[in-house]
């Protein structure tokens, strides 16, 4: 696979958003380490612990801002005068989208758009990618038994819940800013379809990982509301290492496409995750099906989800490097030596290390 180069990234200025989030604090880790002149724009972290606090990525400088605060967003962007932006921050969580829906559509995509307009007046802008979601497209497969591909980016874009049908108007929105405005200039503007990730230190809600190391760690089988449902699943460096090559790929002219899809060969259920957790785990007490009531009360989501990388792999040389057993057990190290009081800033730098050197 061709990697991320250290070259390319060394001395530029970027506008990493979303920093103090899971993805976004990998990603910081892993631009600094390269050399990049890399600035946070995010919310503070939600979580405690939380990633970010963990990691004290040296970023040149933070702003703890609301995307929906179109003159804060502003105010960064004209002060940092990035080259490249890297944009990862969202609300991302599908279930707490039903819970406030205008909270997930003001943030994904009138953000979206706050962002786009503050940098149209960019002159040092070379680049922008806007990371969406596997999401974004039109799922039928809303109960088990509807039939399902994987998604390749020519697919119709839509949403059946708040999020997904956030995130497909955020590809909508952003298309439109990229004719619109960023054509004329010559400065791509493009998105970033990811599949389900996994990693260290995601302590979100409603993550299957955290809920897996939570019970896990204690003793307990963990309680699944749908065992059955597939996702494609994959180590967060997988896609991280995507998005950093296809900004590589439209600055330098090799490739114009819009928008790529990043994830796995294959999907993996739910239970079967499960399971790789438990094998890597001494002591894990596995799953049980969560019980009648808690499962009637989870909001709907797709039964099957999975993506077609094909694109990216033949445009960008890119593949997945870690099979899913691979990615389970990545996981479940770095969270064992969190609980040992391990300095897990090292631990991450050296799994990015080891993930560049496979």
């Amino acid at each position: 696979m061709t990697m991320p180069s250290g070259e390319f990234w060394r001395g530029k200025r970027v506008l990493l958003t979303g920093h103090t989030g899971f993805k976004g604090s990998w990603l910081g880790c892993w631009l600094t380490r390269m050399g990049a002149e890399t600035h946070g724009l995010s919310l503070p972290p939600e979580t405690t612990p939380s990633l970010h606090s963990i990691l004290c990525v040296p970023y040149a400088s933070q702003t703890m801002a609301d995307l929906r605060d179109a003159a804060r967003i502003s105010d960064a962007v004209n002060s940092i005068q990035p080259q490249i932006v890297l944009h990862l921050a969202a609300q991302a969580l599908v279930r707490r989208s039903y819970e406030d829906p205008v909270e997930s559509i003001a943030t994904n995509v009138l953000g979206t758009a706050h962002l786009l307009d503050a940098l149209r007046h960019c002159d040092p802008l070379e680049a922008v990618l806007v990371v969406t979601s596997d999401k974004a497209y039109d799922n039928p497969a809303y109960a088990p038994g509807q039939t399902h591909r994987p998604f390749t980016e020519t697919d119709p874009l839509g949403g059946r819940d708040p999020y997904s049908a956030s995130k497909g108007s955020q590809e909508i929105i952003t298309r439109s800013f990229a004719r619109s405005y960023f054509r004329t200039r010559n400065v791509p503007v493009v998105t970033a379809r990811a599949g389900n990730v996994i990693g260290g230190g995601d302590w979100s809600q409603d993550r299957l990982m955290t809920d897996l190391v939570t019970a896990a760690s204690s003793g307990r089988p963990v309680a699944l509301r749908s065992p059955d449902a597939t996702r494609p699943w994959q180590h967060v460096m997988d896609p991280l290492a995507g998005y950093l090559l296809y900004i590589e790929n439209v600055i330098t002219g090799t490739t114009d496409v819009p928008a790529m899809n990043f994830g796995p060969d294959d999907a993996h259920s739910v239970s079967t995750v499960a399971d790789m957790l438990s094998r890597h785990w001494p002591g894990a007490a596995g799953w049980t099906h969560a019980d009648t009531a808690v499962t009637t009360a989870a909001k709907p989501e797709a039964a099957v989800l999975s993506l077609d990388p094909s694109l990216a792999k033949k445009t960008l040389g890119w593949h997945p490097k870690l099979e899913i057993e691979m990615a389970v057990k990545w996981v479940a190290d770095w969270h064992r030596a969190h609980l040992a009081g391990d300095d897990m800033a090292a631990w991450t730098g050296n799994q990015i290390r080891q993930y560049q050197d496979l």
